[in-house]
Order: C-alpha cells, then structure tokens, then sequence
C-alpha cells in the first residue's frame, strides 16, 4: 500500500542571477514498511526532497500525497499538525532538547499529541529496551554518547508511531561502530514497527541496509534499486 504518493515534484531556487533546479520533475511512491536510501552527489537534491516530504519547505509544482491528504495545500497549522501525527524525524545532529532527560525527549512528541500518561510511560520502557538504553533514561543528552544521543532521537521519532521516518545523514556525526549499531536497531525497529524510514545518505553503510535504493542527480532520478 502507497503511503507516498509524489507527482511532478518541483522545486525551484530564484535568485538575481541564476535559477537552480533543486528538484526537477519527481514522480515517485513509498509503501508501508520501506527501507530507502536516497543517494546522489552532494546539491542532487537529497535533504530538499526530504524537506518537501516532511512539509518543512514548500515545492514549487506538483504534488505530495501522504495518506491520501496533498500536504502541498495545508495550510501551516494544518501541515504543522498533519506533520505531529504522520511523520517522524532524525537529523545530523541529534537535536535533542539538552534540559530534558532521555525519557522527556522520547515523550516530548506523545505530550503534545495529548497521549495518556500510562501510555506514554510504556512507550517510553519499550523504546528505551529497543534502542538498548533501558537504564539510561534519566540522563540528559550531555550525559549521553554520540551514537547514543542518536538511538535516543530516532526513539522519540518512532514514539507516536508515524506513518514513515525522515532520517537525514543520521550516521554522519558517528564513528563507525555506532553507525553500525544504530543502523542494526534502526532495521529491527523497521521490521518490528512496520514504520518506512527514508533515509539521505551518503553512507555507504546505510546503502548497504536499504533495501531500496534512488539515486538523484541535479534533482532528477538517474537510478533506482530495488534488493530481493
């Protein structure tokens, strides 16, 4: 089942000067349960797609169907509502909220939501076991690893159960054993949680785990793999 639809997408950059294609005429679907990678040299338009996807920017042509809502025409408490509820997010750089414990990060988005307490108290066991943390969660982000500030926010985007996960370059700030030990509970919480997780990457690591792999060049797509 198509839980992304995307038609056409365009995105474009004016400046005085030049007009740069950042995105150039996407069409592309995601199902439930996906393992992406999106791929392709550096200005190929990988964290702008992500971007448009997660309605943090605004295309400027085409269409972006999540759960048969087109969040190209929502307006910004809409699509800021719309995005609480269906789509989770990992970035870089953690961007754990440094006064709150690993527990009140991991609980930050289900509060918001208004989830019952009790609910978000087993969540919270569940995602800390998943994650391989379950005594680390009174510590605060600066009393936490790297790698294990990382499992931490991909816990807090998995907490509501989105439809899908945006991770751009979650590797990139890791050595190389917790990339991989991130990528490995990243795989078994997508297996478990049936969540799509659709990653930017240049990682080679990540590569290797997707199970599908687009690869953009100057915002087109030049390449898609599929694995058995």
């Amino acid at each position: 089942m198509n839980i992304i639809e995307i038609k056409d997408l365009k995105k474009v950059y004016n400046d005085s000067v030049i007009e740069v294609k950042a995105i150039d005429g996407i069409t592309l679907n995601f199902t439930e349960g996906e393992f992406t990678a999106i791929v392709g040299p550096s200005g190929s338009g990988k964290t702008t797609l992500l971007n448009l996807l997660g309605g943090l920017d605004k295309p400027s042509a085409g269409t972006i169907m999540i759960n048969n809502t087109d969040i190209t025409g929502l307006s910004t408490r809409k699509l800021t509502d719309f995005r609480m509820r269906n789509i989770g997010f990992v970035f870089q750089s953690y961007n754990l909220i440094p006064v709150l414990t690993a527990e009140e990060n991991i609980e930050f988005v289900m509060n918001l939501q208004g989830t019952s307490k009790s609910i978000r108290k087993n969540r919270i066991k569940e995602l800390l076991a998943g994650i391989g943390l379950p005594d680390r969660g009174r510590n605060r982000p600066a009393q936490l690893s790297g790698g294990q500030q990382q499992r931490v926010a991909v816990a807090r985007a998995l907490a509501p159960k989105p439809k899908f996960i945006l991770a751009d370059e979650p590797t990139a700030n890791l050595d190389s054993k917790s990339a991989e030990t991130l990528l490995d509970i990243m795989e078994k919480l997508n297996h478990e949680e049936k969540t799509t997780f659709i990653f930017s990457t240049h990682d080679p690591r990540v590569v290797a785990k997707a199970h599908r792999v687009i690869t953009l060049e100057d915002g087109k797509i030049v390449n898609e793999i599929t694995k058995e």
